[in-house]
């Protein structure tokens, strides 16, 4: 007995046509996720971990993976970007495939997405900045930290930053660990850093850098700071360069320190000790400072670059504890600095105007990772919940919002269709376009020629730095 299906076969028998029952009555489960970083990747090992037969294709607008492993990370801490290794396995497995070079939005809208796959995924992360809001940001020598990291990093949109390195003085604003691998960059001797796989470009301009002290600014006190313990103490050991705490503002930690939480405790602990330690006789310094806000940016009197940044005095109101807030004071000072980086935080951006998008917060609108109102729609990572936490935080993200997904294919609260064919109706669609795309193994090829370009000056990886190079090797 025939019987009929949504998606049959048809043969020809002399002249009629026999409708038959195709290989698999069972759709298959296609995902795709936008965003080939940290939160991408470890949603999609979830998503391949948690059902059988699901298929994932991991979208990246760039035609290299891994997102901000390859280009936040800080090219001094290799040991981070280890988790490398785990995406890659992720990336052979059978039924992922990863597709760059293609620009969601431009190349493929999200309503194409949703009709060729049974769910989509957001993954995309932070794309731009936060502002400080005051006047004199648009000064030359002002830089959001976001680009200046893209700069020595080797992100393509950034690589023409040239920022100008020609002062003694550098202030950062923020008290996060962005702040402090921006500090350590500009102070870290050359000889150290060109071991690493920081960009030629960032490296020569480093090597004519006259920056020696470096200013990072905060509105809250010691025990209220984002960095970790790590970070901090990378900066009380670079070479040649003193850090400078002021002994008046860690002096209230003492007597509150045994009560603290360890991680907090073991932090405050290194403040203490470094604010109490003997100067010494260094070229460079990195000063910490507390209770200040940037007021106002002001040029110099050539009135063509940065001069100095006008910062207001807080003071800290409530018990002695993490969550003090700072009240500005009537008191003010001046910092002169030729160089400003703001490191205040990223935010994410909407792609697509369908999307309900909480533009304060800077993410999408969403329960648990299910996007609101929007059956079949997910978010993981920072463009679900902003841009804090670490590549933990985000793995423990992804891997909740991926158990979600599973849940919701196994209830039946998404369904598979047949008419959700992933991947062979995604080409299709890039291919009238004309959009080449990337396999994993073509940027392997990528991967292969930056090792080589790097062994012959002795690092670990000399990088590609503009798209043009990177398609010219799979192409």
């Amino acid at each position: 007995m025939l019987r009929l299906q949504p998606r049959s076969c048809y043969k020809k028998l002399g002249h009629c046509v026999i409708r038959y029952l195709s290989s698999t009555s069972e759709a298959t489960p296609h995902v795709c996720i936008v965003g080939s970083g940290p939160a991408g990747f470890y949603t999609a090992q979830q998503l391949l971990k948690g059902h059988p037969k699901v298929r994932v294709d991991i979208l990246e607008k760039l035609p290299v993976p891994f997102g901000l492993v390859r280009f936040g990370v800080a090219p001094d801490h290799p040991e981070v970007k280890n988790v490398i290794n785990t995406f890659t396995q992720t990336a052979q497995n059978d039924r992922c495939r990863f597709i760059g070079n293609v620009h969601v939005g431009d190349d493929v809208t999200v309503a194409q997405l949703r009709h060729l796959y049974t769910a989509v995924v957001f993954c995309y992360g932070a794309d731009d900045d936060r502002t400080l809001g005051i006047p004199g940001e648009d000064i030359h020598g002002v830089y959001s930290a976001r680009s200046f990291v893209g700069w020595y990093n080797g992100l393509p949109e950034n690589t023409q930053l040239e920022p100008d390195l020609d002062t003694d003085t550098a202030v950062l604003v923020g008290h996060g660990n962005v702040a402090l691998d921006i500090a350590r960059i500009l102070l870290t001797p050359v000889d150290i850093l060109k071991k690493t796989d920081i960009t030629q470009h960032a490296l020569e301009a480093l090597s004519r850098s006259r920056v020696r002290r470096v200013y990072t600014v905060g509105r809250r006190g010691p025990l209220q700071v984002a960095f970790t313990i790590k970070e901090l103490r990378e900066m009380t050991k670079i070479p040649d360069c003193t850090p400078v705490i002021n002994k008046e503002d860690i002096t209230p930690l003492e007597s509150i320190i045994k009560d603290i939480p360890r991680p907090r405790k073991r932090l405050s602990e290194l403040m203490i000790k470094t604010a109490k330690a003997e100067m010494t006789d260094s070229s460079k310094e990195w000063h910490l400072k507390f209770l200040r806000s940037p007021l106002e940016i002001i040029a110099d009197n050539t009135n063509s670059r940065v001069g100095a940044i006008r910062l207001g005095i807080n003071k800290l109101e409530g018990p002695l504890d993490e969550k003090q807030k700072s009240i500005p004071t009537e008191e003010e000072e001046s910092l002169p600095c030729g160089l400003v980086l703001r490191s205040i935080g990223y935010k994410s951006i909407s792609i697509d105007g369908a999307i309900p998008f909480d533009t304060k917060q800077g993410i999408i609108k969403n329960t648990a990772g299910r996007v609101h109102g929007e059956n079949g729609l997910y978010c993981s990572g920072w463009v679900r919940r902003g841009p804090t936490g670490v590549i933990l935080t985000t793995m423990t993200d992804g891997f909740d919002v991926g158990k979600v997904i599973v849940e919701d294919l196994n209830s039946g609260a998404i369904q598979a269709d047949h008419t959700h064919v992933g991947y062979d109706g995604l080409m299709v669609t890039l291919n009238k376009s004309g959009v080449k795309t990337v396999s994993f193994s073509e940027w392997e090829k990528i991967d292969n020629a930056e090792s080589r370009n790097g062994e012959k000056v002795g690092k670990p990886r000399e990088k590609f730095t503009n798209i043009k190079s990177m398609m010219d090797l799979v192409t």
